[in-house]
């Protein structure tokens, strides 16, 4: 232990009385600190990501909101788009439970009618549609996928604006069909398919992907178009409900249409 110490003072003696030891003591000491606050910083901004993915979640539920009400000003000019009124906001949510490998799929996300989902809302994602709402509770809601037989979602073809209906043949989750496209429509391979915007459910051009292969229904004679989703169907995360102002005016005049007056 004497000698410890004493080596531990002849060496404090000798680095104060020699500039290089010096320096290369310090070099040496902000090196190994460095390092430790580096791998101290790579911990921390681990366990922040669950943080930052929420903010840009919202920056990007923003965004999208400011989007879809931009493209509303392409249409005539109405008074609420005058005024400057938000015709479409968006909920940000995130996926708990997602099915791909059934005839019909569905998602389970963890918002629901306190956050103001309710049944019929389309659901997205940054690069594209995801599904439509089917049932809510006070806090959840499970989702049609676009990987659902029964899912039906009205489609283009983006430069041509051709029309045709989306659905899912449960034989592949990368792909789904467009069918009832018409033989005079001018379309190629990689051409991109967008919705349509016929419905208030989705508004139009959100993206859903690019023509595969293209087949001759030989009943119809129409085309039906393989589509290679934008979407990695197995694999999501944060999703987007769209809620149309526009919507509920809609299925309200639809009901007072359809309800026999007494």
């Amino acid at each position: 232990m004497l000698f410890l110490l004493l080596l531990g003072i002849s060496l404090s003696f000798t680095i104060q009385a020699h500039s290089y030891h010096k320096s290369k003591i310090i070099s040496s000491a902000n090196f190994f600190t460095g390092g430790v606050y580096e791998r101290l910083n790579a911990i921390n901004e681990y366990f922040s990501l669950r943080a930052q993915n929420d903010e840009l979640a919202l920056e990007n539920a923003r965004l999208k909101s400011l989007l879809f009400n931009t493209q509303d000003t392409i249409k005539p000019p109405q008074i609420d788009t005058i005024k400057g009124v938000k015709k479409i906001n968006i909920i940000v949510s995130k996926v708990i439970k997602n099915s791909f490998n059934m005839p019909q799929n569905y998602l389970t996300i963890n918002s629901g009618e306190k956050q103001g989902v309710a049944t019929d809302m389309g659901v997205v994602n940054n690069l594209g549609i995801i599904g439509i709402v089917e049932k809510t509770s006070a806090n959840y809601a499970t989702i049609q996928s676009i990987l659902n037989k029964k899912s039906k979602i009205s489609a283009k073809i983006k430069k041509s604006n051709h029309f045709g209906t989306l659905q899912w043949d449960a034989k592949n989750a990368g792909y789904v069909q467009l069918i009832d496209v018409p033989r005079l429509a001018a379309i190629h391979k990689g051409d991109t398919i967008v919705t349509s915007g016929e419905s208030e459910i989705f508004p139009a051009n959100i993206g859903v992907g690019t023509i595969d292969k293209i087949y001759i229904d030989n009943q119809t004679q129409y085309y039906t178009l393989s589509i290679r989703l934008f979407n990695d169907m197995t694999n999501l995360g944060h999703v987007y409900i769209i809620k149309s102002k526009e919507r509920e005016e809609v299925l309200q005049l639809e009901t007072e249409t359809e309800t026999p007056k007494k």
